[in-house]
């Protein structure tokens, strides 16, 4: 029910998601164009706007998501919140309802992103088996820091200290990533930081799926069960954390 709620609200009010649309149109065509120019990154046997796409996609997805945290705190200073704490429903059904909900966001930024590489011209794979990965990864990404930006709202409880600290998560979160460069070229703490960073493994999901098999720095399968992990992990600790929105 949750999870509907949002989805209603979402066909009611799309704009937000088509103003999201300009942001990787703009990284693609501009950032991806001009470093397309550049021969001296280790990307194989593709250009560079195809190694950049997934991380587009990806990035999408965290900027997204990582602001949903933002709508809680909107709702509990409606009183929306207090209403679905009094109710019977597990703490963590509601906490994995709003986790859909930022999922349905992602499949659509999916589909922008293929769109804009289908008009651009750039060669990605286009193939059933292929698209259905690439929205199970969207999906779960967007769970992932959907979930992690409730956590931060029920600790920081208000929008103004929330805006600061998305802002500020946002950024190190998409470089600290292989999403526009490898992660040979980082140095080793860099690497390190990526290593950790739940990022990293959406986009080598994505970029396994959206190019090949070869382009992946981890197994698929090794992306997908650290994905669920953390998931899983933010969904226990949202859940704990979720009534002291209120407090």
């Amino acid at each position: 029910m949750i999870a509907q709620m949002e989805l209603r609200k979402l066909l009611r009010d799309p704009t937000e998601l088509f103003s999201r649309a300009v942001q990787p149109a703009l990284w693609l065509a501009v950032f991806g164009q001009v470093f397309s120019r550049v021969r001296g990154i280790p990307i194989g046997n593709v250009s560079y706007l195809a190694f950049m796409t997934p991380g587009i996609l990806a990035q999408s997805v965290l900027f997204a998501a990582i602001f949903y945290g933002i709508a809680v705190i909107w709702e509990r200073d409606l009183g929306v919140v207090h209403k679905l704490l009094v109710s019977p429903s597990p703490r963590g059904a509601l906490v994995l309802g709003k986790a859909i909900s930022a999922g349905f966001r992602g499949m659509v930024q999916a589909g922008i992103i293929y769109l804009l590489a289908f008009i651009m011209n750039i060669h990605i794979h286009y193939d059933v088996g292929a698209i259905l990965g690439v929205l199970a990864s969207v999906v779960l990404g967007s769970a992932v820091f959907s979930t992690f930006s409730l956590i931060i709202a029920c600790v920081v409880k208000t929008r103004e200290r929330f805006m600061g600290i998305g802002q500020v998560l946002t950024m190190p979160l998409f470089f600290a990533s292989n999403a526009i460069y490898p992660l040979s070229l980082m140095p080793d703490w860099l690497k390190f930081i990526a290593k950790v960073n739940p990022l990293t493994y959406l986009v080598d999901a994505l970029r396994t799926l959206m190019l090949g098999g070869d382009q992946g720095a981890h197994p698929l399968f090794l992306n997908f069960a650290v994905l669920g992990i953390v998931f899983i992990t933010f969904i226990i600790i949202a859940a704990r954390l979720y009534p002291t929105l209120v407090e």
